[in-house]
């Protein structure tokens, strides 16, 4: 029975919340709640607790509380990564980010979503697809990525983005839903503005 929700999960088709109770020991929300009671200072406590709750974290991570996870045992973080306040991992499935990554106050990434017709969501039916954040992306505030997007290396988000799509590499995308609106080039290094 679990193996065949599983396999449902990873091909992104429709499970409910009964038949995925039995993923319930890998949410880590005791451990996100002492993450986000410590204090600024504790830097050695709040790194151990990191540890314990996400499924990977590399070095030099900066992850500013409070921040919310489902799970967080889903998450893997790369070296240099800066989240800021509020930072949302509804991680039903995996978030891979990778290294040099910037995210800006109150974003969301969601790999989960639900089906349109109130008829299927009862037991909150729902289907979920990974999401990757490649090196070196900036995440403006307020943006919100939903189920199996990849946003690609260098890519600059706009604030209050909704993402459904793939954003390429070395682009800036922004609006709703998010769209390239041009490509990051050597120009970019004579100014501060995207």
């Amino acid at each position: 029975m679990h193996e065949e929700v599983l396999n449902r999960i990873r091909q992104g088709r429709l499970y409910t919340e009964s038949e995925a109770a039995f993923q319930n020991p890998l949410r880590r929300a005791d451990l996100i709640f002492a993450y986000n009671s410590t204090r600024p200072g504790e830097a050695e406590q709040r790194r151990s607790l990191l540890e314990r709750i996400l499924g990977s974290v590399g070095a030099r991570t900066v992850l500013l509380s409070p921040f919310h996870a489902g799970f967080g045992s889903n998450v893997h973080i790369g070296d240099d990564f800066f989240g800021n306040v509020n930072l949302t991992f509804v991680d039903d499935v995996e978030i891979r980010i990778g290294h040099g990554v910037m995210i800006a106050p109150s974003v969301t990434l969601t790999t989960t979503g639900h089906p349109v017709h109130p008829d299927l969501r009862e037991d909150f039916r729902r289907f979920s697809e990974p999401i990757v954040i490649e090196d070196k992306v900036w995440i403006g505030s307020n943006v919100v990525v939903l189920p199996g997007v990849r946003i690609g290396y260098g890519a600059v988000i706009g604030a209050g983005s909704v993402v459904s799509r793939d954003i390429p590499a070395m682009t800036v995308a922004m609006g709703v839903p998010c769209r390239v609106v041009r490509d990051i080039t050597d120009e970019d290094l004579k100014t501060r503005n995207p």
